[in-house]
């Protein structure tokens, strides 16, 4: 019961979406608004319980005047089949609310421009979310397939590079279909500074990832995978190769010689603990 307490405690109205609803009331849709608005609730509760359920640390669920998101305080260590489930928590809603939605008009509980009205706003917010964009869950699922291929940094740049060709390709398909619509347009505004917002930040989301390595915080080590360095490469360097469910040993050679082996944390630890953040490997394999 605290739980799910807690959870409605992380529940966040935008402002702007009180002047939505006082727009849809003084032009009769506040129905359709409220309708729209409950369908995204449950998809983000979706991801939110899920969340809940692996013990992630929720910050919000925030309602928006377009949509929702539930914001999480996790940085990439999570285990990538828990974060694959937490984002289809989301989609998997709209399943079970058209089969609901089906039975009631089956049994005549509903009339059938309801039941067409609230299939076509499900699968509306269903496959708009499987839009590979970054932050709609499409993306997010792009970033973790990337992730089991590339290391944490070059998986989170190429998902944002695919989802800026997908915004212009979203963007000239919106304008050819539905030219000067304005939710289309405040769509494409928050999904256009998301975008660069997320890129802006994608250093710091990168030292965040390693910051929780280097603590031990839910850690996946999914396999051993050793990576190879020169003894005169930058430790930054080799802790950009660092990869997600990944336990990393990293084999310093000279020329082609294997001089020594280190365990990733003796880079973590020089890195953050004692600021080695311009020494190369060679530094280390002396000191340890």
């Amino acid at each position: 019961m605290n739980k799910w307490i807690t959870l409605l405690k992380q529940i966040r109205i935008h402002p702007l979406l009180w002047l939505v609803v006082g727009l849809a009331i003084i032009t009769s849709h506040f129905n359709e608004l409220f309708l729209l608005l409950l369908i995204i609730f449950v998809h983000e509760i979706g991801h939110a319980v899920a969340a809940q359920f692996f013990s992630w640390r929720i910050k919000s669920i925030v309602l928006l005047p377009f949509g929702g998101v539930a914001e999480m305080d996790e940085h990439g260590n999570r285990p990538l089949k828990e974060e694959l489930m937490v984002i289809l928590a989301g989609p998997l809603q709209h399943v079970w609310m058209i089969a609901v939605a089906f039975l009631c008009y089956e049994w005549q509980l509903v009339t059938p421009e309801f039941f067409t009205l609230f299939v076509q706003y499900n699968l509306m917010i269903l496959l708009f979310n499987l839009l590979p964009i970054w932050p709609l869950d499409g993306g997010k699922l792009v970033f973790l397939y990337l992730s089991y291929f590339y290391a944490f940094g070059e998986a989170h740049r190429k998902a944002l590079q695919l989802s800026i060709f997908m915004l212009i390709l979203f963007l000239i398909a919106s304008l050819w279909i539905l030219p000067f619509n304005i939710n289309i347009c405040i769509i494409l505004a928050f999904l256009l500074f998301s975008l660069y917002y997320e890129w802006k930040q994608r250093r710091y989301i990168f030292m965040r990832f390693l910051l929780e390595r280097y603590y031990g915080k839910h850690s996946e080590l999914r396999k051993l995978k050793p990576i190879v360095v020169q003894e005169s490469e930058p430790i930054m360097k080799v802790l950009e190769k660092f990869q997600r469910g990944c336990k990393h040993s990293i084999i310093v050679e000279t020329g082609n010689k294997e001089k020594s082996v280190l365990d990733e944390n003796e880079l973590l630890h020089a890195y953050f603990a004692e600021k080695n953040v311009s020494a190369q490997i060679s530094d280390l394999v002396y000191v340890y």
